[in-house]
C-alpha cells in the first residue's frame, strides 16, 4: 500500500501553491482528499487519476 500524501506533497507534485489546492478542495474541483485527524491526506493513485482526467479534457479527449 502506498502512503498517503500531504497537501504540501501534492502541491509540489502538481507544481501549484498549496493555497490553490485548498481553493480547489473548497470549490469541489480538485483531487479527492481524506481527513486524517486534523490533516488532509491524498491517495497518490487518486491524484494521478485526477491529473490524467484533467489532461485528457484539456487535450479534448474526454
Amino acid at each position: 500500500m502506498e502512503r498517503l500524501l500531504s497537501a504540501d506533497e501534492v502541491a509540489e507534485f502538481l507544481g501549484i501553491p498549496v493555497a490553490t489546492l485548498y481553493q480547489w478542495r473548497h470549490k469541489g474541483c480538485g483531487p479527492d482528499a481524506y481527513r486524517v485527524g486534523r490533516h488532509l491526506r491524498y491517495d497518490p493513485a487518486t491524484v494521478r487519476a485526477w491529473l490524467e482526467e484533467h489532461l485528457a479534457v484539456d487535450r479534448g479527449v474526454g
